[in-house]
């Protein structure tokens, strides 16, 4: 079974060398008792939970998979009792509104908790996560009385959430959703149609699951315009004329999605026959409250690709240590003698160490990304309608294409480097690498693929606010590069990352002037320049890691090792990894001739 040490080191790094989240949360009304020694008493304690209790279940619940039998969704052993276990130690709540039976704490504290969660068990963390953006799109569109009704439950972990988007005719082009809502004398409605693809659509966790339904109004206008959000529970919430709480909703399961991965979550086709439901917002305004969930989600994506990419990378390493074959060459850095028998360890070969450093690199840089995004989701929520408070919603809405997509993508690369490292023992099922993959291979598909998150990125993000929001986070981006290039030892990836920065900035001129009257092209150069943001992005977090690990190193010479670890990797990224950014920009640049030349039948 493969092994899973929390990054608690990791987190403490960040948390207190690199972001100095002591000045960050006393500046936030109803976060100042979250110091940081309170928030490393609770990643301790998730830390206990994810290794005792989900990395225990994660392996065989992945071959034991979901079952549908009697019209009723089993999840794999062990996995009710986990779910108990996690309702008991308050996880769900953790940063829900006390007003709702929440704890209060800081997004980026239950976010980092997630991550540990995605390690343990992504199946796992699937359940408790959908009920989050549940939560939010109730809390911000919904009635006084729904928000009465669900949001304690949903807050507590009792019942949980799902999104219900997906139909057997409409994917990413929701203008083509089928699904009725026929409204009732009493206020409610009627849904009526398929839903396919939903994640924890059925199971056996919880006495109640709240899905959450897009449906169209018998006067709804054509297209997205005419969507309307609904509130459609498994089981009648509270006694109604004609159904006592309790009572089996008309929503039924009509079958288990057998998918490649993540096979301990409970993936469902749901019917609505019938199912009584309640308007969320406004008629005809569901995409925007749909959204609230939707973002929220993508973020929550990015976090998983790193939860699942970090487990994969501890048991390369470890394997890499442990691994003796062949005799590599001499060098500075190698981790022992050959032994009696005259191999090395595997780690002691060079292409071995290129693919440990991509794999840590990645991995430490796709932590402090989403680790920045979730300051800004603290910022947002505790200054709600503020100046500051917007600035962050602005910022977070053009980094989230970004980190759903740039991050998952980054998981793909690490989770097959983790099984390639290990050769035909990574293919095998027992050792649990090639798992990691399969579970990873959803993240860059579900809640918008990554080709729409880079069709969004480039044809309306950056152009937020006329551009500007785009323009003041490079120039934060451009302002750590001036500050590394003061360190001797930092200004060849000082000066690296600003021939990237440079790049992109060129690159989001050329965008900008091709949107007036050249989408193609611009649609064309969307995922290389997705890419090259990411890449600028992760650029600017490796100097601000490498300045905190320079200046902790002076500090803290008995903590040389852990330093020299993050420097060594910085290092790795600016001459192994940025140039990449390069081949982007020159990528996108050259827009959609080359894509569009063939016709459909010259394949």
């Amino acid at each position: 079974m493969p092994g899973y040490d929390a990054p608690i080191r990791e987190l403490r790094f960040l948390l207190e060398d690199v972001f100095g989240y002591d000045q960050h949360t006393p500046a936030l009304p109803g976060f100042e008792e979250a110091t940081l020694d309170v928030v490393m008493a609770v990643l301790d304690g998730a830390a206990t939970f994810v290794q005792d209790v989900l990395l225990p279940i994660n392996l065989p619940g992945d071959a034991e998979g979901c079952r549908l039998a009697d019209g009723t969704m089993h999840t794999p052993k062990g996995y009710g009792q986990a779910y108990a276990l996690y309702r008991e130690g308050g996880w769900p709540a953790l940063a829900s509104a006390p007003e709702w039976g929440g704890q209060g704490l800081p997004p980026s504290l239950a976010l980092m908790v997630r991550e540990f969660v995605a390690s343990g068990s992504m199946s796992f963390g699937m359940y408790p996560g959908l009920s989050q953006g549940a939560y939010r799109a109730i809390l911000a569109h919904g009635s006084e009385e729904l928000k009465r009704i669900y949001l304690p439950k949903l807050v507590d972990g009792s019942w949980t959430g799902t999104m219900c988007l997906t139909e057997p005719d409409s994917g990413s082009d929701l203008s083509r959703l089928r699904t009725r809502a026929e409204p009732e004398d009493d206020g409610s409605y009627r849904l009526t149609g398929t839903k396919i693809f939903i994640s924890s659509g059925d199971h056996d966790l919880t006495d109640n699951i709240v899905h959450l339904v897009l449906a169209r109004l018998p006067d709804a206008p054509a297209g997205t315009r005419g969507l309307s959000l609904f509130v459609v529970p498994k089981r009648i919430a509270e006694d109604l004329p004609g159904a006592s709480a309790g009572t089996q909703n008309n929503v039924n399961t009509g079958s288990i999605e057998h998918k490649m991965g993540i096979r301990a979550q409970a993936t469902a086709v749901l019917n609505f026959d019938g199912a009584r439901g309640w308007l969320v917002g406004k008629p005809h305004g569901g995409l925007r409250a749909m959204f609230t969930m939707m973002n929220s989600s993508r973020v929550g994506v990015a976090v998983q690709s790193v939860g699942v990419a970090e487990i994969s990378y501890q048991n390369a390493l470890a394997y890499a240590k442990e691994r003796r074959q062949g005799v590599a060459p001499n060098a500075p850095g190698a981790a022992s003698q050959p032994g009696t028998d005259g191999r090395n360890p595997i780690i002691d070969h060079p292409d071995v160490r290129r693919s440990l450093l991509t794999m840590k690199a990645l991995v430490e840089g796709m932590r402090a990304f989403y680790l920045d995004a979730a300051l800004l989701l603290d910022v947002r929520a505790a200054r709600a309608g503020s100046p500051e408070g917007e600035d962050a919603e602005s910022r977070l809405a053009l980094l989230t294409p970004v980190l759903k997509s740039f991050l998952s993508d980054c998981a793909l690369k690490v989770t097959d480097l983790g099984i390639q490292l290990h050769g035909g023992h990574g293919y095998v099922h027992e050792n649990g690498m090639e798992q990691f993959y399969r579970d990873a291979r959803i993240v860059p598909l579900y809640e918008g693929t990554n080709g729409i998150q880079a069709l969004d990125l480039v044809l309306r993000k950056i152009g937020l606010d006329d551009g500007r929001v785009f323009e003041s986070w490079l120039a934060s981006v451009e302002d750590t590069a001036e500050r590394a290039a003061c360190v001797a030892s930092l200004a060849s990836m000082a000066a690296a990352q600003r021939r990237a920065s440079a790049r992109l900035r060129d690159a989001t001129a050329q965008l900008r002037a091709w949107r007036d009257g050249n989408e193609l092209d611009v649609a064309g150069a969307a995922t290389d320049y997705l890419n090259l943001f990411g890449l600028v992005a992760l650029g600017e977090l490796w100097l601000r890691m490498a300045q905190a690990a320079h200046a902790g190193r002076a500090q803290h010479p008995q903590l040389a090792p852990f330093y020299n670890g993050k420097l060594g990797a910085a290092e790795f990224f600016f001459q192994r990894l940025l140039p990449a950014s390069e081949t982007h920009f020159e990528a996108a640049m050259s827009g959609a001739q080359a894509l569009m030349t063939l016709r459909a039948e010259e394949f």
